[in-house]
């Protein structure tokens, strides 16, 4: 659970930069993506770190779309993969 928080506040935490008319619609859509996989199971390793490694990628996707630099997710990276 701790890693899940970690993981959801670094994409927030990307959220803030992208271009600001653009925050609400990602802030939202992490938000739902997190809540809609709640139900995985804790013990579940590998499917935590799938949804872990899908959070980096997708965030790394919306960050190359607004031109902003992967490097401002390699702390996100850390978490997600190890």
């Amino acid at each position: 659970m701790q890693k899940a928080l970690k993981v959801y506040g670094g994409v927030l935490r990307l959220v803030r930069q992208l271009p600001a008319d653009t925050r609400p619609y990602y802030a939202k859509f992490a938000r739902e993506n997190f809540v809609n996989f709640r139900e995985v199971d804790a013990n579940d390793d590998t499917a935590l770190n799938e949804h872990f490694r899908r959070a980096y990628n997708h965030s790394i996707w919306v960050l190359n779309k607004y031109s902003v630099n992967e490097s401002v997710a390699d702390e996100l990276k850390k978490i997600c993969c190890g």
